[in-house]
């Protein structure tokens, strides 16, 4: 069995010393930059290695031209990953503390992935949470993993730059969703960015929705009527997802693809970098 979107505790613990398996933590603070890594120098799942949001998950920001995090080469991916021990035949699993910290990294993880081509990678659902509240196995220290070689193969279609985005905002046969919270797609109460309010023909689409109290994903079906009424009858490949900086928003990916609708795109560059030119309009 492969698993692609979500892996359940139970599944992966069932795997947890096969070698053809790599877990990754990418626990992250916005609030506290060291708190990640810190939180996983004293415990993390037994085997896992670390994958920081700045420093390996992005590029430098490049002001008035990027977004807070822009992706990074493909050439620093691949470094990346072959350092991991990721290849064609291993099953990745990713996992972060959302949602009590309320920052969704490992959809991040999962979608750059897809995007180089590996579909063997799953979100841990419920994530370290649910893992230290099974009482399952914990290590400390930094772990690695033999190196093995990562062959990128890019998936165009799962990313989407501003002219794209300029084009489905004003496209009735597609749809854009903002998946940060009501109040920042409002432009009520924007604390990350200097300007506030959405991209014009965005529908709001909050993250934190696809989660329930017990910090799961909704069940499919769930999932499937949420999407549903939010896109229509629009094909998942006229769907476009972003957020702050194109962390969050792919957590909708995830959960659409979850739901059984199939790839949309994820603007990765989102909000912070749409507002770097000041010609792009702006709703509140």
């Amino acid at each position: 069995m492969t698993f692609t979107t979500l892996i359940s505790v139970d599944e992966l613990f069932a795997h947890l010393h096969d070698p053809d398996w790599a877990i990754i933590d990418c626990r992250f603070s916005l609030e506290n930059l060291r708190r990640g890594r810190q939180d996983y120098l004293a415990a993390h799942l037994p085997g896992a290695v670390y994958a920081s949001l700045d420093e390996d998950l992005s590029a430098p920001v490049v002001p008035g031209q990027t977004g807070r995090h822009p992706l990074p080469s493909i050439e620093k991916l691949t470094h990346l990953f072959s350092g991991w021990g990721i290849d064609s035949k291993v099953q990745v699993v990713v996992y972060d503390d959302y949602p009590n910290l309320g920052l969704s990294t490992a959809p991040r993880l999962w979608w750059m992935l897809r995007w180089l081509g590996h579909e063997l990678v799953a979100v841990l659902d419920g994530g370290w949470f649910r893992w230290v509240s099974r009482g399952l196995p914990l290590q400390a220290g930094v772990v690695t993993r033999p190196p093995r070689q990562f062959t990128p193969k890019v998936q165009p279609h799962l990313l989407a730059d501003s002219d794209l985005v300029d084009r489905v905002r004003l496209d009735p046969s597609a749809r854009l969703l903002d998946s940060r919270s009501a109040d920042r797609y409002r432009g009520e109460n924007e604390t990350l960015d200097p300007v506030a309010g959405h991209i014009p023909g965005a529908i709001c689409a909050p993250y934190g929705e696809n989660v329930g109290a017990d910090g799961l994903f909704l069940p499919q079906e769930t999932l499937q009527a949420r999407f549903s009424q939010l896109i229509g009858d629009v094909p998942a490949e006229r769907v476009v997802f972003y957020c702050g900086s194109g962390v969050t928003a792919a957590n909708n990916v995830l959960a659409f693809a979850h739901a059984g609708f199939g790839d949309a795109r994820l603007y990765a560059g989102s909000w912070s970098e749409w507002i770097t030119d000041p010609k792009r309009p702006v709703e509140r």
